[in-house]
């Protein structure tokens, strides 16, 4: 899990790397309560997972990585 720690708040620090897409997308560092209900509402995104597979996500990462 080297390297994620740091990307999670403290509580889900410890939390083995196979369960951490079940994770509420609020466990991630920087992201509020308050945020993770605008992913919500907007897109439907309510675990790490569903922001990471996300299709308007996964597009935008394409488009800002091929635009490199």
């Amino acid at each position: 899990m080297a390297g994620l720690a740091d990307k999670l708040d403290k509580a889900y620090e410890a939390t083995p790397v196979d369960e951490l897409a079940k994770l509420p997308v609020a466990a991630l560092q920087g992201v509020s309560d308050s945020d993770a209900q605008h992913l919500k509402d907007a897109f439907g995104v309510t675990t790490i997972g569903d922001l990471g597979t996300n299709k308007y996500f996964l597009w935008a990462h394409a488009i800002a990585t091929l635009a490199d």
